[in-house]
């Protein structure tokens, strides 16, 4: 890849969404919900995945890790407090806010930077979650977007999402998930104590530095896949 390009900010990012309650939920968007399960295996699921459903669920952690430098923040809903230090992950910080402040703190931080470059934005999956759940929970809170996180269909110049890279943009019959891909290309696991099916849950116990923890090790070792494949399948799908 030439100089220029090199030179470009890339900003690993991931999400975490604490779905409401089903109870939290108006009874008619219950209605709406279950009739569109495909069995009553699925229907009986659905109170579960709130999260999964756009604009059902907070944003309560925005990861981010910039690659180049090898360092990264956590964006994390609670108290107000101003940027310092998160030792729980190694060349890391914590901001602390609102959701709507750790939002607009987002979109500050993936805008165009003081020589008015747009960082490449690099994800797992996160055209088909992350980037929807980021914008339509922006719009409910009256934030405006500083960009589209979901470019042309197939444009991988200003968002790379790793999944579409490993099945080389839908034609493969299988998608994988992170930590298989980590596995296969000897990145450390991101692996811990906690998954994104028990989100929630850890939420409602006051324990969102642990979600806060495993949001920042997940894009950390989105940042290190993303290594691998920069100088070696990247370039095919980009066309370089």
């Amino acid at each position: 890849m030439s100089d220029s390009r090199q030179a470009q900010p890339v900003i690993a990012f991931d999400i975490e969404v604490a779905g409401y309650l089903w109870e939290e939920v108006d009874e008619t968007t219950r209605g709406y919900l279950l009739s569109r399960a495909r069995d009553e295996h699925d229907r009986a699921a659905v109170p579960e995945r709130t999260g999964l459903y756009p604009g059902l669920g907070k944003i309560i952690a925005i990861g981010m890790w910039l690659v180049r430098e090898d360092r990264g923040m956590i964006l994390l809903e609670g108290a107000h407090q101003p940027e310092r230090d998160f030792e729980r992950v190694k060349d890391s910080k914590i901001f602390r806010g609102d959701e709507k402040q750790v939002l607009e703190k987002f979109w500050a931080l993936v805008g165009r930077n003081s020589a008015g470059r747009m960082p490449r934005l690099v994800s797992f999956n996160g055209r088909g979650y992350d980037a929807p759940m980021l914008m339509i929970r922006s719009a409910q809170h009256g934030v405006r977007p500083t960009r589209n996180l979901l470019p042309k269909r197939w444009e991988m110049r200003d968002h790379c999402d790793l999944m579409e890279v490993f099945n080389f943009q839908g034609a493969t019959r299988e998608s994988y998930g992170l930590e298989y891909w980590c596995r296969r290309f000897d990145v450390e696991s991101p692996k811990g104590s906690i998954d994104g099916s028990q989100v929630a849950r850890v939420y409602r116990q006051g324990r969102i530095e642990d979600i806060g923890e495993y949001c920042l090790r997940d894009v950390r070792a989105t940042s290190e896949l993303y290594k691998r494949v920069e100088p070696t399948l990247l370039p095919l799908l980009l066309g370089d």
